[in-house]
């Protein structure tokens, strides 16, 4: 029981991508505001970056960079480093090209608001 608790207590970090990944989450369907979705959105995106760095550190861990001189021991995993990078990438032009819309959606209906959009749709039918 007491390795249990040790356990859970060294992994802090996916607690807190947990606690990202869940406000992002409420915030993105609580919030009818389109703005407010695309920053919850964001929000699940960081905290999913935040798991797989976390995943890929070790404890007095050290690059994997092998050198002069290097000595044996723990290495840190580069792959999730270089995977979140790409990830990262992938999510600024996503949010670019939702805020594009979400600005294009704004200067034809005049409102950000979901609700408000899918009325005046069927109005305009």
């Amino acid at each position: 029981m007491a390795e249990a608790i040790i356990a859970l207590g060294q992994n802090y970090f996916f607690y807190y991508a947990l606690i990202l990944f869940m406000v992002g989450f409420y915030t993105t369907l609580s919030h009818s505001n389109i703005l407010k979705k695309i920053i919850g959105i964001n929000i699940m995106e960081t905290s999913i970056f935040l798991f797989f760095v976390a995943l890929g550190y070790v404890e007095g861990g050290q690059a994997p960079i092998m050198g002069r001189g290097a000595e044996g021991g723990p290495y840190m995993n580069p792959l999730p480093s270089a995977l979140i990078l790409t990830g990262i990438v992938v999510s600024v032009s996503i949010t670019a090209f939702a805020l594009a819309l979400m600005v294009k959606l704004y200067q034809f209906y005049g409102t950000l608001d979901a609700d408000e959009i899918v009325m005046l749709r069927g109005e305009r039918e």
